[in-house]
């Protein structure tokens, strides 16, 4: 059963990439993608520092401990891809694609991504078999991005 909550979670989370993307684009403008890459990394990389003391200072407030399960080796490389799609999003915000372009089709690797992933189970996520409303969902976004890119303003 889906929680409403978690959609409410997943829409602010895009929202944050929205601006986080735009921000970090404005700096790639000036510098380089990588450079601005760099910079996204280092002070997200302080902020999420500063949310995990917070985090653990409320959990011993409540008497909840985190789990301290063994995570594979593989599950700490998330900033490696991560590093490279902030850089690249970057180079695709300051084309003709411009923001709105740009995200639509981050969103359209994200989705094609997230098809194979549950088809699969890659990285330990939960499997699901696909059926064809996955596919006419994903045509649909996919027909979307190419209104936002192709109309030019039409």
């Amino acid at each position: 059963m889906l929680k409403h909550i978690d959609w409410i979670w997943a829409v602010l989370a895009g929202a944050l990439l929205a601006v986080m993307v735009t921000i970090n684009s404005g700096l790639a403008a000036l510098t380089t993608p990588f450079t601005a890459s760099w910079v996204v990394h280092g002070v997200g990389g302080v902020v999420a520092f500063l949310l995990l003391v917070a985090n653990g200072a409320v959990a011993r407030r409540a008497g909840r401990i985190p789990a301290n399960g063994k995570a594979p080796l593989w599950s700490y490389l998330g900033g490696a891809p991560g590093a490279f799609a902030v850089a690249l999003s970057s180079i695709a915000v300051n084309s003709e694609l411009a923001l709105a372009g740009g995200l639509s089709l981050l969103l359209v690797g994200q989705i094609l991504f997230g098809l194979l992933s549950d088809q699969f189970g890659l990285f330990g996520t939960p499997k699901r078999r696909l059926n064809r409303f996955d596919f006419l969902a994903t045509a649909c976004v996919i027909g979307g991005s190419a209104l936002l890119i192709f109309s030019k303003g039409a």
